[in-house]
Formats: C-alpha cells, sequence, structure tokens
C-alpha cells in the first residue's frame, strides 16, 4: 500500500511541475506551481532595474576584483590588503540616495567574494571585516540605508573561496598551477567546507531580515570553460559541480528560511526543480527572450558600468549614460530584469565616473520608467519600426516606443498597429501626437501594408536621452 500511495504522489508533483513522473522522481527541492511561482516573483518581474555592488579588500587593488587570480597571489601576498582595509567614508545612506535617484528598486551586495573574505561579522571565519583596521560591520548599516529608501536587500555569496582552507583547490584557484601547492592541498575535506558554507549563509538568511534575492556564483563542470587553455584541465579535481557546494541542501535550507527569496542559476542545479528561479547572462546580451527545453524562463542580464566588477582605478571601458539606458529597454523588451553593476572605492564611496553615469540613467528614468518598472516584451504583432525597441505593460494595456534614433521626417510609419491604437503621447511630458492613416499615391506603386497608421511626431528631437512613445491601445 505504501508503494501505491508514494507513486500517486509522485503522479501529483509530475502534474503540478508539468514533467514526466520519471522527471519528478528526481530530486525535488521545491514542487510549487507555475502560478505560485508567478505569484512569488511578482515583485522581481515587476521591478526590472537593481544594482549591483562589488566591493572588497580587491578594491585597495583598484584593478580587476579577480586580481588575486590573475596575478595568482598567495594567501600572504593578498593578506596586505585585509591588514589595511579601513573604509573611512563609507556612508551606505549616500549608496542608498543615488541607486534610489538613478531609478533602481533592489540591490545586490557581494557579502563575499571568491577571495573568502567577509563583510559581516561572522561567526565562523576570522578573515572579515570586523578584524580589519575598520572593525565593523559592513551589511548591516549597509541594509538598513537601502531599506530607507524603499529598495528590496538582496546579497551575493560565493561558494568558490580562495582563502579557506577546507576548499578543495580547482582550476579557478590563484595557485592551481603551482604543483607543490595543489600536492600539498590535495587532501582537503570538501565536506567541511560544504559546512562552512551552509552556516554562512544561514547567518546572511537570518541575521538581517527579510533578503528578496541571493546570487549564489558559481559552479563550473568539466568543460565548462571550452578550449581556454587559461582554465582547461583533464584532471577530475579541477572543476566543481553541485556535490562540491552541497547545492542541493544549501537551497533547500535557504527556500526554508526565507521563503519569499529568488535565487539564481549558478549551483549547477538546472535539472533540480526548485534549484533556481532566473537565468543570469552576464556581460552580454541575449538576442531574443531565453529559453530552456523551448520554453521561456525569467532571466536577469547583469552588466558592469565599465569592465571591471570591483574599482577599477584605470577603468579603460566606462559605458556611457546613454548606453546605460540602452541597455536598460533592451533587456525589458525581451522580458527580462537587469542589474548594473557598480564598485565602490577602498574608501567607501561611489567614484564620479560611476556617479555621473548613475545621474543620467537617473534623469532618463525620473521621466520614462513608466515604460520599464511593470513592462516586458511587446505581444506578437507589434512590429518594431526601424531603430526602436518595444516595451509592453500588460496591467494598463500600454505599448510604448523607444526611439533610438530621431527620424528626419515627422511621418512616422507604424506597421500592423491600425485599428489598435486610441491616443499617443510623448511619455516625457505627456504631449499629444496624432496619428492617421497613410496617404497612398494613386500615381505610384507604394508598398504600404495594411492597418499601417502615421505618428506625426514633431521635426525636433525631444532633449530626452532616448525619447519614449507612449501608445494607448485599444481593449
Amino acid at each position: 500500500m505504501t508503494r501505491v500511495t508514494d507513486y500517486l504522489k509522485l503522479l501529483i508533483v509530475a502534474f503540478l511541475l508539468g514533467v514526466s513522473p520519471q522527471a519528478a522522481s528526481q530530486t525535488v527541492i521545491s514542487d510549487e506551481t507555475e502560478a505560485q511561482k508567478a505569484e512569488r516573483m511578482q515583485w522581481w518581474t515587476e521591478a526590472r532595474l537593481g544594482m549591483f555592488i562589488h566591493w572588497g579588500l580587491y578594491s585597495l587593488g583598484a584593478r580587476h576584483e579577480w586580481l588575486m587570480k590573475i596575478e595568482g597571489m598567495t594567501d600572504a601576498e593578498y593578506r596586505r590588503y585585509f591588514e589595511v582595509f579601513d573604509p573611512d567614508l563609507y556612508d551606505p545612506k549616500q549608496w542608498a540616495k543615488a541607486a534610489k535617484e538613478a531609478g533602481f528598486k533592489w540591490v545586490v551586495v557581494t557579502t563575499k567574494h571568491h577571495d573568502g573574505f567577509s563583510l559581516w561579522d561572522t561567526e565562523y571565519s576570522d578573515f572579515k571585516v570586523t578584524n580589519t583596521p575598520y572593525g565593523k560591520d559592513l551589511i548591516k548599516p549597509f541594509v538598513e540605508a537601502f531599506r530607507s529608501e524603499g529598495l528590496r536587500v538582496g546579497f551575493y555569496y560565493s561558494v568558490i573561496d580562495w582563502h579557506h582552507p577546507d576548499n578543495r583547490v580547482d582550476v579557478l584557484h590563484p595557485q592551481w598551477r603551482n604543483e607543490d601547492y595543489v600536492a600539498k592541498n590535495m587532501g582537503r575535506d570538501q565536506k567541511k567546507y560544504i559546512k562552512f558554507v551552509r552556516n554562512q549563509v544561514r547567518e546572511l538568511m537570518t541575521n538581517y531580515g527579510e533578503i528578496t534575492e541571493l546570487w549564489l556564483d558559481y559552479s563550473y563542470p568539466p568543460g565548462a570553460f571550452g578550449d581556454n587553455p587559461n582554465r582547461s584541465s583533464d584532471q577530475d579535481w579541477a572543476f566543481k559541480t553541485a556535490e562540491d557546494w552541497g547545492s542541493v541542501e544549501l537551497v533547500k535550507m535557504v527556500r526554508k528560511l526565507q521563503p519569499g527569496i529568488v535565487i539564481n542559476d549558478r549551483l549547477d542545479l538546472n535539472d533540480t526543480p526548485g534549484g533556481w528561479d532566473f537565468v543570469t547572462p552576464e556581460q552580454y546580451q541575449p538576442r531574443e527572450w531565453p529559453t530552456l527545453n523551448g520554453k521561456r524562463v525569467a532571466w536577469e542580464g547583469v552588466h558592469t558600468i565599465g569592465d571591471s566588477w570591483g574599482y577599477f582605478r584605470g577603468e579603460p571601458g566606462w559605458k556611457s549614460g546613454r548606453q546605460l539606458i540602452g541597455l536598460v529597454i533592451d533587456t525589458v523588451s525581451k522580458g527580462g530584469n537587469l542589474l548594473i553593476n557598480v564598485g565602490p572605492t577602498a574608501r567607501g564611496v561611489f567614484d564620479e565616473h560611476a556617479m555621473d553615469r548613475l545621474a543620467a540613467l537617473g534623469r532618463w528614468m525620473k521621466y520614462n520608467n513608466r515604460s520599464i518598472y511593470g513592462n516586458t516584451q511587446a505581444p506578437e504583432g507589434f512590429k518594431a519600426p526601424d531603430n526602436t525597441l518595444l516595451t509592453y505593460n500588460p496591467r494598463t494595456n500600454r505599448l510604448y516606443i523607444h526611439v533610438l534614433e530621431w527620424p528626419v521626417l515627422q511621418a512616422f510609419y507604424l506597421d500592423g498597429f491600425g485599428g489598435k491604437v486610441k491616443y499617443a503621447q510623448l511619455l516625457h511630458d505627456a504631449s499629444e501626437l496624432g496619428f492617421r492613416d497613410p496617404y497612398r499615391s494613386p500615381e505610384l506603386d507604394e508598398e504600404i501594408p495594411e492597418n499601417t497608421i502615421i505618428l506625426d511626431l514633431p521635426a525636433q528631437k525631444p532633449n530626452v536621452e532616448i525619447p519614449v512613445i507612449e501608445l494607448f491601445l485599444n481593449d
């Protein structure tokens, strides 16, 4: 009778997940339905724009957050940053204010990056901020400041750790090419490290109130780096998978402690129901809404303002304000969220380059955020005119045309929009735009598609970085 009961339970789980009984028999972290998941993630899919903050000891090096790995530093060499870390100008209220004014709805901060340094007063490591000259927990005032501005708070936590003595050496470790070092450390007990990770994440999930997003970073199974000679290896010890992090039990714990949290996809649990909530394209834009097994999935793109995640004094690749605005629009036009990263200096401030870009983003968002918050990809049947991107708000039934290049002619053709629009205006100032059917010359063989309308645009481009046309659609 027990076997029959178990099979019936399995059938129910399979039905709820929309998978076969065979698939449902695998490890299941969560059996919530698609509707329940959508409700849990509703704030996230409507917020659309978040701030990422990479901050730690590497800010002192000021030349890349991976400098320990890139330069092959030993623990002793890297420790010089630990011994002088003192962000005396740190004022998270200023950070939160800048984030709010730029239009961000939530923030994700690196509580621990790959170097193993903890920005909070963890019970489980001496390699933490309270043992530096600064001597105080950085995360508690951070959380309070951002919440006071109405922003939700998320945490990044690296399961990679180049400092911990029990984390097995792998292809990403700074000393992985040092044969003597690798040989001496082959006996590390990864199970002890898994317990350490779980203990630290439990602290983060219980000591700071509601945490709405968790970024766990990251896994690299064999073949993850292709033929890259700097990372490839045919040795089993060189890679890390879900087993090495204790991923299943870790995510189970997180979901129990923070039932409403959303979790990224970097723990090697892609085939585990409940193991992740969204995919994370990094430093590139998908050509279309990402899919998995032919089904659209929630996604969150991550981009830096420059080229590096951590503070880089000589940053060569600053994006312009216009580029950042374009990234936001492009992401939402494909149904995604965007995290834009800032790397504070070692003294604890956003430098002038970052502040300039945030200010430009904020100026645009102030008048045009209605085309971003709560928006998604336009419904089928609406084709974006040349040099434009479309977003759509399903609640208000309004379509937004982001005009990347202002047309020379005032007649702006919208193919396929005929009969679908009841009112049109520029979003930034709510000034009406007239629209009409196109004139067809009897003397010419003009190929004007049926259901085309013409918007009458002003000859001069509005004083907006990327102007937005708001269309009120017919019900």
